[in-house]
This record gives structure tokens, sequence and C-alpha cells, in this order.
């Protein structure tokens, strides 16, 4: 009975909403606390991995190791492909061996070297020993290739066929092997040599007659990605060309493995998962799993370098200090012009990151995007500047300093929505990540100019 009630549970959700709903969480929270393996299991055996995965990140180390002692036993593969980095590798320690042994023997050999390529030398050979030969051959095979590449994101489980077998004789030797892939997409055609030469979808195979040979139905998608190819530029061309798999060859041309659309895909979230955090200043792989140290040491050195600029903004301030202890009213409207650049260039230095990331920004349009920040940080310009003379003037009763701060607010945008385009290109171009620093250099930018303009005006005009 009080298993069908957990169960039960799993619908008590928003319609629409995907993953477990809070009570049925919180069923699997006491279950936990008091220790019931027969409440857990019945809870958890419906339940996807990557829900699963997602229940372990958010207990703490205690709990995840109560939960290996309750449902350790039931950990197989694609849970452990799940589970987030940051804290894989504590959890993987915790398994006891034959468990993780035994779970590493179901994995694509691209999810064991996402698994191991992070761990320590022990425990990395410890996994390995655990393949069987041929598994275990062609995940070193993988770690050969250099990290962030495509050969680490491939898996060497290929489905190959020569091109002039018929889809008869294709269809015969997939119903004969039991070696095959759990997922596939594509029967990849080679040469003699091994080289792949096209590729012909499991759909279209199955929608054609028995006599018609493989050659006649390859795809025009096809194309092949070399397995030192960096993994962004992967996610890019999957993205780009709306691929489903892409054969890997080597130096020689020849085939050592395949990459699907969900590795490429997760890659390509990573990315810009990644580019987020770096926005952030907070580290591009900052979790909420992380420790207080872990968190400290991403976030500490961008924070002291914020310090600097913002001491440097300060220093601007400080030169006008005379000019704001006679109108008092500067002192109350420079925090809006410093603010209202920031938050312009912000704006303008996220699409450009953005563009930078999947190659849409380019030299050859770059000016025209260039030209086109700038008019419209102009005409945002303008129309601020009406406000904010508007408010000025009923705030304060005064023409001159409505007009200083109009002046000062076209000035501020304008600069910083060039700042926010052309602070990410320099960084590129110097091989700097644009991601990684453009945000502290933009709000400086903004900081400095906005209170110059203001201020350097106000001594001009008021004084």
């Amino acid at each position: 009975m009080a298993e069908e009630q957990i169960l039960d549970r799993q619908d008590d959700r928003d319609e629409g909403d995907f993953g477990p709903g809070p009570e049925w969480l919180a069923r699997v929270d006491e279950a936990l606390e008091a220790g019931d393996a027969q409440t857990l299991n019945a809870a958890l055996e419906p339940m996807h991995a990557a829900d699963i995965a997602d229940l372990i990140e958010r207990l703490t180390p205690s709990g995840r190791k109560d939960f290996i002692d309750l449902y350790g036993g039931e950990i197989d593969g694609e849970i452990l492909s799940e589970i987030d980095e940051s804290i894989r590798e504590e959890f993987v320690e915790m398994l006891p061996r034959h468990v993780l042994a035994e779970a590493v023997r179901e994995m694509d050999s691209d999810d064991v070297v996402d698994l191991i390529e992070d761990l320590d030398e022990p425990d990395r050979a410890e996994i390995l020993a655990a393949l069987d030969e041929s598994d275990r051959a062609a995940v070193q095979q993988s770690l050969a290739y250099p990290e962030y590449s495509a050969g680490r994101l491939m898996q060497s489980e290929v489905v190959t066929a020569p091109e002039h077998w018929t889809v008869g004789e294709t269809i015969d030797f997939l119903r004969a092997e039991e070696w095959l892939p759990e997922q596939f997409y594509h029967i990849i055609l080679v040469d003699p040599r091994r080289h792949p030469i096209g590729y012909v979808t499991l759909g279209r195979l199955l929608a054609t007659r028995r006599d018609v040979a493989l050659r006649d139905l390859a795809e025009d998608s096809f194309r092949t990605i070399s397995a030192y190819a960096e993994e962004g530029d992967v996610a890019y061309a999957f993205n780009q060309y709306h691929l489903i798999s892409a054969p890997v060859v080597d130096a020689s041309e020849r085939l050592v493995g395949v990459i699907t659309i969900d590795d490429a895909m997760t890659v390509l979230d990573e990315e810009h998962e990644e580019d987020i955090l770096r926005l952030a200043g907070v580290g591009e792989e900052s979790a909420i799993t992380d420790s207080v140290a872990e968190t400290l040491r991403q976030r500490l050195p961008w924070l002291i370098v914020n310090l600097a600029t913002a001491i440097a903004a300060s220093l601007v301030i400080a030169v006008f200090e005379a000019t704001i202890q006679q109108v008092v009213a500067l002192a109350v409207l420079m925090p809006i012009v410093a603010s209202m650049g920031g938050n312009a260039g912000t704006q303008t230095l996220t699409v450009a990151v953005r563009a930078l990331a999947t190659k849409s920004l380019s030299g050859s349009n770059v000016w025209r995007v260039v030209r086109r920040e700038a008019i419209v940080g102009l005409l945002n310009g303008l129309a601020f500047a009406v406000v904010m003379g508007i408010v000025a003037f009923i705030w304060f009763d005064g023409v001159s300093l409505a007009a200083v701060i109009a002046v000062a607010m076209i000035v501020n945008l304008a600069i910083a929505a060039l700042a926010g385009i052309l602070v990410p290109l320099g960084l590129e171009k110097v091989g700097a990540d644009p991601a990684l620093a453009s945000g502290t250099f933009v709000t400086t930018v903004t900081d400095v100019v906005g209170f110059f303009a203001f201020l350097g005006l106000a001594s001009a005009v008021l004084l």
C-alpha cells in the first residue's frame, strides 16, 4: 500500500512539468532519513536516470553516502553518465567497487571516457580493468586524443557497411549482429581502406526495396569530422548543418568513431553555460554543489579585479570633488548616468559574446554590427536624455543641470554601446576569452566615461 501511494505521487505536479514533484521528492527524503531501502527503491524504480542523477546532486555528501548504502546496487552506467562532473568523482569514490565495475560495463565508450578522463590515475586504472579487452582498447584510444577534442567526444561503436551492399544484405547483417550500439542513426559506408564515403539513415534503409544498393541511398548531408577538431567546433557543425550523427576520422582519414547529436548538443549546452558563468565572473565550472572553499576560489579573483576597476572610477569622482561639494545635486544624479551606461553596455556585450560563440559575428559583418550598435546607443541616449532632462529640471529646478545630465546620458549610452561590441572583439583578437573578461572592462569604461562626462560638463557649465 505504501509503495502504491509513493508511485501515485509521481503525478503530484503541474500539468506540463517534467521531473518529480516536490511532494514526491519529500517522500524520497523521508525514506533516506528513515533508512527505508524498500520504500526508496520502490520510489526510484520508475524514475529516469537523469532524475535520479538530479536527486543525487542535491544531496549533501553524507546524504549521498546514505543513498549509496540504500540504493547502491541499482546504480547503473546511465545514472553515472548523467551526474554532474562537479560531484561525479566524489560519488564514484563512494561506490562499492563491484557496483562501479558493473555500471561501466554497460556504458558506451564515449560515456566511459567522459566518466574517467578527470579521475586520478588509480581510479582510472581500476575502471579500465573492469572493461572487456575490446572496450578497454576503445577507451584508451579516445583518451589518447587531446582533451576537448572530437576524439574524446566520439564513441567507437560504429555500424559500417560496404557501399556495394544492398538494403537486404544490410538488414540481414544488422539482424544477425549482437554487438550493435543501443542507439545509432546511420549506416556508415566505407571503402576497403575503411575511409568513410557516405551514410544511409535507418529510416530510408527500412523504407527501400531489398535489392537497392546502399550507394544509391547516401545522404547529401554527409561530412566527416577530424578526431583532432575542437568539440566546440563539432557542436557548431551539428547545429549549423542539422546533423544527426557524423563519422570521425584520424589523420589518415580512416574511420575511428562516430559522434551523435546528443553528445554534440551536450557540448553546445555546456558552452552556453560556461559563457553565462564567465560573464558573471564566477568561474566556468561553478555549481551549487561546490564547497565554500571552491566557490570562494572561483569568485574572489574577479571580485578583486572589480574592486580595482571601481577604484579607478572613484578616482575620476575624486578629481571633481570640489564640483560635487558646490553642487550637491550632482551626487544624487551621477549614479543614474553610470547605471544606465552599465546596463546598456551589458545588453550589447551579451549579444556580442553570443554572436562570437556561434560564429555569426565575423570580419565580413563586424563593421555593420558596430555601426548598428552605435546608432542604437545614440538613439537610446537621446531618448533617455529627454527623460532625465525633464526629471532633473522638475527635481532640482535648474535648466543648466538638466542640460548637463541630458548630454552626459547621450555620451555615456553611445560609448556603452560601442564598448559592449568593441571590447569582446578586441579580447578575441588578442586571444583572450571575451566571455570571461569583457564584463569587467565594459563596466569600467561606462563608469569612467559616465562620471567624467557628467562631472566634467557640470564643472564647465555650472561653476
